[in-house]
C-alpha cells in the first residue's frame, strides 16, 4: 500500500450550495442511521456541500463549521471513494490526494453492506494541536462533526451512518498517517 506518482494531485471542489430547504428542526427530526448503500456515485456539487458543513470555513478569520476544543482545529476529513484517497483543506475547498488506492473495503471492516458505498469521510483528530486532554478533545471534535455530517446527509436525501470500527491500522498505513494523528470515525455515504 504506497502513495502513488501523483500523490499530490489537487482538485478545486464547485462553491456549496448553502440554502438547502430543510429546516434545522425538520433535520434533527427525520435524522437517522442508514447502513446499507447502493454504489450509485455522489455529483462534486453534493460532496462540496458535505464537507463545507462538516469543517467548511464559515467567517472570514478562518474558523470553521464545526467547534474545535480551545478552537484547535484537530479536525481533519479525508475523502475515500473508488478512486483512492483525499484529504479536504477547507481553507480552499479542495481535494489534495493522498492514496489512488480504495480503502473502502478497510474501512468497512468487513460489513458488506457498507463498503460498496460511494463515499467514505474519514474523521481524524491531530492529536498534537493539544497540550492536555487530547484524547477527550479529539473525540468530542470529532462527535461534532460527525453531527454535521449526519445533518446536512439527511437534508440532501442522503445516507450514512456514523461508524468507529474500521481497522484503523491499515487505513493509517495506507494514508500515511503519522502517530500524532487519531482516526476517530468514518461515514459512509450514499443512496
Amino acid at each position: 500500500m504506497s502513495v502513488n506518482a501523483s500523490a499530490q494531485a489537487v482538485k478545486q471542489l464547485p462553491t456549496p450550495e448553502k440554502n438547502l430547504s430543510m429546516t434545522l428542526m425538520d433535520a434533527l427530526n427525520k435524522r437517522h442511521s442508514e447502513r446499507s448503500f447502493s454504489d450509485q456515485p455522489l455529483s462534486d456539487q453534493q460532496l462540496s456541500q458535505i464537507l463545507w458543513a462538516a469543517c467548511g470555513v464559515n467567517r472570514a478569520d478562518g474558523r470553521r463549521t464545526n467547534p474545535t476544543a480551545i478552537n484547535a482545529q484537530d479536525i481533519d476529513v479525508y475523502v475515500c471513494t473508488k478512486d483512492g484517497a483525499s484529504l479536504y483543506n477547507a481553507k480552499d475547498n479542495t481535494l489534495t490526494e493522498v492514496t489512488n488506492e480504495d480503502i473502502r473495503e478497510i474501512l468497512a471492516q468487513g460489513q458488506e453492506n457498507m463498503k460498496n458505498a460511494p463515499v467514505f469521510l474519514l474523521i481524524v483528530s491531530d492529536q498534537s494541536q493539544f497540550h492536555q486532554r487530547a484524547d477527550i478533545y479529539g473525540a468530542m471534535d470529532a462527535g461534532y462533526t460527525s453531527q454535521n455530517i449526519y445533518l446536512v446527509c439527511t437534508a440532501m436525501g442522503l445516507k450514512t451512518v456514523a461508524r468507529a470500527m474500521m481497522n484503523k491500522e491499515a487505513v493509517s498505513k495506507a494514508l500515511g498517517l503519522g502517530e500524532n494523528i487519531v482516526l476517530e470515525l468514518n461515514h459512509p455515504i450514499g443512496y
